[in-house]
C-alpha cells in the first residue's frame, strides 16, 4: 500500500511567486518608462492632465495587488490541500464504506444496502467488471450490513475481480428505486486531484473522499 502525494514543498510555490514578483517589477519599470516617454513627448500647448497620470498609476497598482492576492490564495489552497491529504493518509489500510465497485479476492464482501423503507421487497443485483449480471438475491428491508460470499450456485468462488452491487426496491411488481449499494473496501492509496482528495480502493476503484460514509479497521 502506498500514499501518493503531489509535491507540496515550498520550493515550487516560492519559485512561482518569485517569478510573478519579477514579472510585476519588470512590467512596472516598463510602465514607468512609457509614462516618462509620454510626458516627454506630450504637446506643451495641450499637456496631459495630472489626474490622468494618477488614474494610470492607480490602475496599474490595482492590477499589481490583484496578482499578489491571487498568488496568496494559490499558496493557501496548496497548504490546505496538503494538510487534508496528510490527515487522510491515515485512512490507508482502513476499510471505507462508499458506493463503489468492490474487489473480490475469494473472501466475503460487506454490503450496506439501504432499500426504500416503504418497499414490499428488495433484491440486490450483482454485476461483474464487464457489466454482466452474475447474481441477484432478496434482502430484508433494512439498512443492516450483510455479507456477500462471492460463491456461485454450486458453491464455487467466482472469478477474482471488481463487482458492482445495486439494490432494487419493489412495491408489488413496480420498481420504486434502484440504488448503488455501499460496500466496504480497503483503501490502498490517497491522491490529490485539483481541490479534491481521491481514494483508491483495492482493485483500482477510485472515489472522492466525500463519498465515504463510514470507516473501520480491516476485518480478519
Amino acid at each position: 500500500m502506498e500514499v501518493t502525494q503531489t509535491n507540496t514543498s515550498s520550493g515550487p510555490a516560492l519559485a512561482t511567486q518569485a517569478t510573478d514578483t519579477r514579472e510585476i517589477s519588470s512590467d512596472f519599470e516598463t510602465f514607468l518608462r512609457m509614462l516618462t516617454v509620454q510626458m516627454e513627448n506630450q504637446d506643451p500647448l495641450n499637456p496631459v492632465d495630472s489626474s490622468d497620470y494618477a488614474v494610470q498609476l492607480a490602475t496599474f497598482s490595482g492590477v499589481e495587488q490583484q496578482v499578489q492576492t491571487n498568488d496568496l490564495l494559490r499558496s493557501l489552497a496548496t497548504q490546505l490541500g496538503s494538510g487534508g491529504m496528510a490527515q487522510m493518509a491515515a485512512w490507508v489500510g482502513k476499510e471505507a464504506r462508499a458506493p463503489a465497485a468492490a474487489y473480490f479476492d475469494g473472501g466475503s464482501i460487506t454490503l450496506a444496502p439501504n432499500p426504500v423503507t416503504i418497499a414490499q421487497r428488495a433484491e440486490i443485483v450483482v454485476t461483474n467488471e464487464a457489466g454482466d449480471e452474475v447474481e441477484r438475491f432478496d434482502v430484508p428491508i433494512s439498512a443492516e450490513p450483510l455479507e456477500w460470499s462471492g460463491l456461485d450456485a454450486q458453491g464455487n468462488p467466482r472469478e477474482h475481480g471488481l463487482y458492482s452491487f445495486e439494490v432494487v426496491s419493489y412495491s408489488g411488481d413496480d420498481i420504486l428505486a434502484q440504488d448503488t449499494v455501499d460496500v466496504y473496501s480497503t483503501v490502498t492509496e490517497v491522491r490529490s486531484q485539483g481541490s479534491e482528495i481521491v481514494l483508491i480502493l483495492q482493485g483500482g476503484a477510485a472515489i472522492a473522499s466525500s463519498q465515504v460514509s463510514a470507516l473501520r479497521d480491516p476485518t480478519l
